[in-house]
């Protein structure tokens, strides 16, 4: 039978344990198209906490239904014509062990030497996310000097990547002595300890004294307005995420919110859902970096169907170094 975990009341602020409940579900015969996975690797990611609120911009979570989140399995059974049993595939039917998945919403995992768990993190929809953030939207250029929050997650670690290969100066912005040194080791040319005791703003003064070009958004808050306050003139912002506002019970003071205007800043938000189509481009580009040991992945693995709410609330708390993965 079938596990599937289900939310059961809207969280205030952090989500607890009773905001989850792990629901065995009847195994449905397939229809034609669909096909049948034994997940291996589930992805816990912010974007859940957001849909768990009662008004939200992306469709949100009722109590009572069912999470979703990225996966990766093994196909068990097919009633599909476009993959075989034993095929390794990515989908979105996470938070469960078992999932009835239509063909259409599944990928065979691409042609890269990687653990398959690196699909749910620098390879998979979190490394898309910084592709299109830093080329498409923000259209990095050699010689920016690009500011990344929350650089020690999963998308974090992959803008910082991809940053430095399209010739930029990096600053990234994690948690800790311990996370700073991780982004170092990744490829940052400055870190920001926003745990240090030090203003964001700051720190930022510090390692760019004059300023910056793009800011790659994924926390918001005190970060988004620190990068205001540093914007050099017409520099672009790529806002993917703001985790430190999802589970804040008061938003966040912004002081340098006419710098949007005095600096003609350009600032877009987008979601990687829009961007699917460019998945392809970004694995050939991935493939090409990894082979060249230029692009590299980090995962925090907890392991247990039991363990995902867990594992997601210790990444919301920045618990994670890279990508946090939940092995069954």
């Amino acid at each position: 039978m079938p596990n599937i975990w289900q939310m059961t009341s809207y969280p205030e602020g952090l989500p607890r344990a009773g905001d989850f409940r792990l629901v065995e579900t009847e195994s449905v015969a397939l229809a034609p198209g669909q096909i049948r996975v034994r997940n291996t690797w589930l992805s816990v990611d912010p974007a859940v906490r957001w849909r768990m609120e009662r008004a939200t911009s992306i469709v949100p979570l009722q109590p009572g239904d069912f999470i979703e989140g990225q996966a990766i399995g093994e196909v068990i059974e097919t009633a599909s014509d476009s993959f075989a049993r034993g095929d390794l595939v990515s989908h979105g039917q996470g938070w469960r062990d078992v999932a009835v998945v239509e063909q259409a919403h599944a990928r065979r995992l691409p042609d890269i030497d990687a653990s398959p768990a690196a699909f749910l993190g620098q390879l998979g929809i979190p490394g898309l996310t910084a592709y299109v953030g830093l080329t498409d939207i923000a259209a990095v250029t050699a010689g920016d000097v690009v500011l990344i929050s929350g650089a020690a997650g999963a998308v974090g670690l992959a803008a910082v990547q991809i940053a430095k290969l399209q010739g930029a100066t990096v600053i990234g912005s994690a948690g800790g002595a311990e996370k700073c040194a991780i982004l170092r080791d990744f490829g940052a040319d400055a870190t920001i300890d926003y745990k240090s005791g030090t203003s964001i703003s700051r720190q930022l003064d510090a390692v760019a004294p004059e300023g910056i070009d793009v800011y790659f958004d994924n926390v918001g808050g005190a970060h988004l307005d620190a990068a205001l306050g540093s914007a050099r003139p017409s520099a672009r912002f790529a806002i993917c995420g703001m985790i430190s506002e999802y589970s804040a019970t008061s938003p966040t003071a912004m002081t340098n919110l006419r710098r949007i205007i005095s600096s003609n800043i350009s600032i877009r938000g987008f979601r990687v859902g829009n961007h699917l189509h460019r998945l392809p481009d970004f694995h050939a580009s991935a493939r090409t970096w990894t082979t060249a040991g230029r692009f590299k992945t980090l995962e925090t693995i907890r392991h247990g169907l039991e363990q995902v709410p867990s594992a997601f609330v210790e990444m919301l708390q920045g618990g994670n170094q890279g990508k946090m993965v939940v092995r069954l």
